[in-house]
């Protein structure tokens, strides 16, 4: 909603090719007739809305069950470790680098560097994370 906010506080018409109710937006009319295209062309927008989030819903749902079902087929198992980058990021660890000289080497994030600290403190916290 605040995308059409900003439209409509802007007065910007929206014109399609493929919706002709929005051609009539482009030509000068009456007052009235000017206001119930605007109408026609707002509900629309809506509903063009809606129908898109819906099928993005969709698409991400149907995405995470493809990939639960894989994961119990045993075919899917995620993007593997780095296990090169983490060791230097280990042994940058050990040395008593700070986080922010790590992330600049390496370009790891924040959340790899905290979760490679756990697991540099408690070895165990990486058996329980891939269970």
């Amino acid at each position: 909603m605040k995308l059409r906010a900003e439209i409509d506080a802007k007065q910007v018409r929206i014109v399609a090719l493929d919706l002709p109710t929005s051609w009539n937006l482009a030509a000068p009319a009456d007052e009235f007739t000017s206001r119930m295209f605007s109408a026609v062309n707002n509900m629309m927008l809506d509903v063009l809305a809606a129908v898109a989030r819906k099928d993005y819903e969709d698409r991400r749902r149907r995405q995470s069950e493809g990939a639960a079902r894989a994961k119990a087929a045993g075919l899917y198992k995620g993007r593997p470790a780095n296990t090169s980058r983490n060791a230097a990021i280990t042994a940058m660890l050990r040395d008593g680098r700070t986080w922010s000289q790590i992330m600049s080497a390496t370009g790891c994030s924040r959340t790899l560097l905290a979760k490679l600290t756990r697991e540099q403190r408690d070895p165990s916290a990486s058996q329980s994370a891939m269970s």
